[in-house]
């Protein structure tokens, strides 16, 4: 099995401290010593690619309604962090542009989930990917959605970039369908990680990330098969606990 140390991503940064993606989950993630951050992207009416987990507002910010029905301007006025704690009222929804600024300079992985399962906005793909490429942050990105179209799709752009099936389906062969699809990676539910997937992903050179990990026996149990990262809200429990691992393991 692969002895390679998980990586420890931010799942839309350390979102149980702070407003989940914001700039004030990025830094603290960033701050608590996160290996990568893991984001979410949708379109605006303008085609601005914005950072927010839900295809509606209402959740996480003081508006209601699709984002795809708001311009980046509209979107930008609303607060997106009351909902959280009064202290991060001033947080609003960032465009992927300012992440990709922020984040450019810092050694961090990068994730990005295209959201767009339930509605498969027209040319995600190719906007993120060129954004990318201006930045020149395709090696250190991996793409990842749960819209096998949009995998295939990507195909199209895969050049130094890796693109990652996200699931939580159990599949016959789950490693050989995501490889059809034309990923060559996967992001799946912890309750789908063993032995055999991760045999079946090793031996395909497939790299193997699971969400979301909160907890200790599941965060030991992904250490113990060798994943390669693992997606968590308190990516510092998740520092503390793989240090105990790597412990145990030495004993």
């Amino acid at each position: 099995m692969n002895d390679l140390i998980t990586k420890i991503i931010a799942h839309r940064g350390a979102s149980k401290l702070a407003p989940e993606n914001t700039m004030y989950a990025f830094e603290l993630g960033y701050k608590l010593g996160a290996e990568g951050i893991e984001t979410d992207v949708q379109l605006t009416k303008d085609n601005i690619p914005v950072l927010i987990h839900d295809e509606t507002v209402k959740r996480t910010t003081s508006g209601t309604g699709y984002v795809k029905d708001y311009t980046y301007e509209e979107l930008s006025k609303l607060d997106a962090g009351s909902w959280f704690s009064p202290e991060f009222r001033n947080a609003r929804i960032i465009t992927l542009e300012e992440f990709l600024v922020w984040i450019k300079p810092k050694d961090l992985y990068i994730n990005i989930e295209l959201k767009n399962n339930k509605i498969d906005y027209k040319n995600l793909e190719s906007i993120v990917y060129n954004m990318l490429k201006t930045h020149r942050l395709l090696e250190r990105t991996t793409l990842s959605t749960f819209n096998p179209n949009s995998v295939k799709r990507l195909v199209t752009y895969q050049n130094n970039i890796e693109i990652a099936f996200l699931t939580s389906k159990k599949y016959p062969n789950l490693v050989e369908y995501a490889r059809k699809l034309g990923a060559n990676a996967l992001h799946v539910k912890y309750r789908l990680v063993n032995q055999q997937l991760m045999e079946q992903a090793y031996e395909k050179n497939m790299p193997v990330r699971v969400y979301t990990v909160n907890k200790y026996k599941p965060m030991m149990h992904c250490f113990n098969q060798g994943c390669d990262g693992i997606f968590t809200d308190v990516p510092y429990k998740a520092l503390t606990f793989r240090k105990v691992f790597q412990y145990k393991k030495k004993l």
